[in-house]
């Protein structure tokens, strides 16, 4: 029985491409309010793992539980229903180039719910005061910055007032002073919030800001040879390929 707690818990997950398998019998369980880092080297599967949690790819064994739910098990619907409850920034904002901010946060809220078109407008104006993008609401992301335009999706991920946060890479692209920003943005939404946030990254700079759990997806195993707090595996790491990725390949 998974405790009230856990979040999301992975049970023997398998992740494979027809004969190629990534990794297999990944066990990881991530708790209420974690910032939960899924570290490891490029084409380690962090990508694939994080689709999995997001309804884009049943594993190819193992089972994913969201909120006590085995998720690829239960009906469509309440694949759907957990899904409107969890947020995904992607790496490049993801938003309409055609729409401007505005729009593009209210979008989900249009198509999720009843609300009135004056209580969306408010909710987005508060979404994005949030990020620290108050009367931006007509801009359109052309008129913006990379470190805005992530933070703009950021706003609209949040625009339901998801339980779960997703973040594939969300530093990528953006200079040391607005990867800072989004480090602590997610810092602050996740105590404010109390919201549940899940990262893939390989800044090791984020990695140490923001994480306080976290798992390695190890090439060499096919498998996970690390998990808990970052710092910890850095003072105490398993094997030289997590002391070798925490340190940036300096030791």
């Amino acid at each position: 029985m998974i405790k009230d707690n856990t979040k999301i818990k992975g049970v023997n997950i398998t992740i494979a491409y027809g004969n190629n398998v990534l990794m297999h019998n990944l066990n990881f369980e991530i708790k209420k309010n974690d910032i939960f880092i899924i570290m490891g080297g490029s084409g380690c599967g962090k990508s694939s793992l994080m689709r999995i949690m997001t309804g884009l790819k049943e594993p190819t064994k193992g089972k994913i539980f969201i909120n006590n739910t085995d998720f690829y098990a239960t009906t469509e619907e309440n694949r759907k229903l957990i899904m409107q409850n969890c947020g995904i920034l992607y790496q490049s904002g993801a938003l309409f180039s055609s729409m401007t901010l505005a729009e593009n946060i209210a979008l989900p809220l249009q198509q999720y719910t009843d609300y009135s078109d004056n209580m969306i407008k408010d909710l987005v104006a508060l979404k994005l005061a949030l990020v620290g993008l108050k009367g931006y609401e007509d801009f359109y992301p052309s008129e913006i910055s990379g470190g805005m335009k992530k933070r703009a999706g950021l706003a609209r991920a949040l625009a339901l007032d998801p339980e779960i946060l997703y973040f594939d890479e969300p530093s990528a692209g953006l200079d040391p002073v607005s990867s800072k920003l989004l480090d602590d943005l997610i810092i602050d939404i996740n105590q404010n919030l109390g919201t549940t946030i899940v990262v893939i990254t390989h800044e090791l700079s984020s990695i140490f800001a923001i994480g306080n759990n976290s798992i390695f997806l190890d090439v060499d195993i096919k498998g996970i040879s690390a998990q808990g707090n970052p710092y910890q595996l850095l003072k105490n790491p398993p094997n030289q390929n997590v002391l070798k990725f925490l340190t940036g390949g300096k030791k």
